[in-house]
């Protein structure tokens, strides 16, 4: 009978041991180790691409797998736990941080680099040099010579920057379309005179410049933008991006919904650190989480 008790006990404690271990979550992953699936607007990809280069480098252990896509996708993806985190062009909104409560996710996030939205025209166009009141008529079709405007993808981070930025309320004109992608932006208004495109910098910066001087492809022409304050026209080089006096800037935000430290905060944290704000600073990109230092050179002739 004694032995019948000790027999039954053992068997509730193993119940028990095995029911609490089923219902733990276990940690598959940390800051250097693991697989997981994380998701970025499309536009970053030749720099996000260089950046997990250097990442897996030192981190033989860890596998992220990258989705590319619209900046909404995105969105979409980090709300619907199918990606760790999103690397994006705005941080969350009010509603969505009422949505993160609502569904108890941790959410941080983080501006790690500054990038510029570079206007692009045909070699042969007459206008190198616009402001933004002349840029909104083009975009509404009321320009005084008519152009084609491409642009990435209708659910891009680059159309949804324009209509906040620039047509604050104004609808787009019939003379705008969606491309596949920004080099299929790049390929079409080097083909027709009558096009103006707007891709991320990154897809019109010179990558075989030994110098990383900031100079651009020459299948297009990249417009300089007025500085409405100085009232100078500025080209969209790594330094006016550092000032803000290159209009047409945005931020690149990290956007992270793990609660406790794994993959993607390592990688997060590779991003803000000395190796990634170098591969942004090379990849034509402001780094926000480093220190460099702007001087003012007077050129003598």
């Amino acid at each position: 009978m004694h032995l019948l008790k000790n027999i039954l006990f053992i068997m509730c404690v193993s119940i028990i041991m095995f029911s609490c271990d089923d219902n733990t979550p276990k940690a598959t992953d940390g800051l250097g180790k693991g697989t997981i699936d994380i998701s970025v607007d499309e536009t970053y990809q030749p720099v996000i691409d260089e950046q997990l280069k250097v990442f897996d480098s030192s981190y033989p252990d860890a596998h992220i797998n990258i989705h590319y896509k619209p900046e909404a996708e995105c969105f979409k993806d980090y709300f619907d736990n199918k990606a760790r985190i999103i690397l994006v062009t705005r941080p969350l909104n009010k509603a969505e941080k009422d949505e993160c409560d609502q569904k108890k996710i941790y959410s941080s996030s983080m501006a790690i680099a500054r990038d510029a939205i570079a206007v692009i025209v045909n070699n042969n166009s007459e206008d190198s040099l616009l402001d933004k009141g002349v840029l909104k008529s083009i975009l509404t079709g009321t320009f005084k010579r008519k152009y084609t405007v491409v642009f990435d993808n209708q659910a891009s981070s680059t159309v949804r920057f324009v209509m906040d930025s620039l047509l604050k309320g104004d609808k787009l004109g019939s003379n705008v379309f969606a491309a596949k992608g920004n080099n299929d932006v790049v390929d079409y208004v080097a083909k027709n005179p009558n096009a103006i495109g707007f891709v991320g910098l990154g897809y019109v910066s010179d990558k075989n410049d030994p110098n990383n001087t900031g100079s651009f492809i020459h299948t297009v022409k990249v417009v300089s933008m007025k500085n409405d304050s100085t009232g100078e026209f500025l080209p969209p080089y790594l330094a006016y991006l550092a000032l803000k006096t290159y209009p047409l800037y945005r931020n690149l935000y990290y956007i992270n919904r793990e609660s406790s430290p794994g993959l993607g905060t390592g990688f997060a944290n590779f991003l803000a650190e000395q190796r990634g704000q170098l591969v942004f600073k090379y990849a034509h990109m402001f780094p926000l989480r480093s220190e460099m230092i702007i001087r003012d050179v007077q050129i003598k002739q």
